[in-house]
This record gives structure tokens, sequence and C-alpha cells, in this order.
């Protein structure tokens, strides 16, 4: 116990226990996507390996799981622009980036009901999460505009603005390919007019 002086240094999670909760997290994605809020937290349990009494420790409610996948979600979106800009080309990085997008855009949609569940809804979380994602397309756009691969005038919002109305006037299932053809076609668009 520290003395009248110390401070308490939280103490990093056990290497077994991040394991744990990323499986978790991973395998109650899988089962929200399917079940939706309602998905059984024992079999989430059971399919990532753990015992109840691990999943509820790392996740006291159903509210903070779904939660936990959607920040986990945002936090991969956020990381992959860091990646991708430290591995592409700038145009590259932006096209990957937005393909990653679309995918987050199908996992939103999926765990939207569940989000929807919690006390006082998502807007809190979706909020905290805007300012990531705008961060992460800006960031990327303005390095393609700096390498003049992308025009001047682009704003990055726009492309946002047309995946996720793809998304809002899906009629089926194959939204995802024809938003994934889209980040194409805006790519090209994008480009200095010569």
């Amino acid at each position: 116990m520290p003395t009248k002086n110390q401070k308490m240094v939280p103490r990093k999670p056990r290497t077994d226990a991040q394991r744990n909760r990323g499986r978790i997290l991973e395998v109650a994605k899988e089962a929200f996507t399917r079940s939706g809020a309602n998905a059984s937290l024992d079999d989430i349990a059971k399919e990532a390996g753990v015992g109840a009494g691990t999943l509820y420790r790392h996740f006291p409610t159903r509210d903070a799981l779904i939660e936990a996948v959607y920040r986990t979600e945002v936090e991969k979106l956020a990381a992959a622009e860091r990646k991708f800009s430290d591995a592409m080309p700038p145009v590259e990085a932006l096209r990957a980036w937005m393909l990653l997008f679309v995918d987050y855009i199908a996992a939103k949609q999926i765990i939207a009901p569940a989000l929807n569940s919690l006390v006082g809804g998502p807007s809190k979380l979706y909020e905290g999460s805007r300012g990531q994602i705008q961060g992460a397309i800006d960031s990327l756009v303005k390095r393609a505009i700096k390498s003049h691969d992308i025009r001047r005038d682009l704003e990055p919002f726009d492309l946002l603005r047309a995946l996720i109305g793809v998304s809002h006037v899906a009629s089926g299932p194959d939204w995802q390919q024809s938003a994934r053809r889209l980040v194409d076609i805006l790519i090209t668009g994008s480009r200095p007019i010569k």
C-alpha cells in the first residue's frame, strides 16, 4: 500500500487479460452482427474461450460490451490512418482508408440497433467517434493534396458523405460492393484537372 505521499499507479493489464479482452470484442462484434443486441453473453464468452466471469470482469453490462465493440472499431479506423500514411503513397493511403471506412460503416449499421439500446441512445458515443474519423480523413486528404495527387479544393468530409450516402440508400446486401466501387470513382474524380 502506498504511503501518504505516494500516488497509486494503475497496473498494466496482463498480456493474457488483454488477449482475452480483444477476443471477447472480436466474438461480440460477430455475435451482434448475427443476433443483434440480444446476443447471448454466455455464448459470446464460450465462443471467445473464456468463462462468463472473465467476460463480466471486462464488461460488467451488455451496454458496456456494445459500447466497447463500437469504440474498438473507431480506434481501428483512426489507427489505420497512421499505419497507411507510414506505409503507402498519399493517394493509395487515402484509398485504403476509405475502403476500410466502408467496412466501418457496415459494422456501425450492424451494431446500430444494439447501440440504440444503450440508455440515452448512442449520440454521445457517435460524437466522440466523429472527431477521430474527421481527423483521420483530414490528415489523409491534406497529405494527398500536398503530393499533388488530389485537387486542392477537395473537402475531406465530402468523401465520407458520399460513402455514407451509399450505405443509406442501400436496397440490398450488395451496397458494400457498390461503396467499394465508389471509392475508386471518388479518387479518380478527386484528381487534379490537367
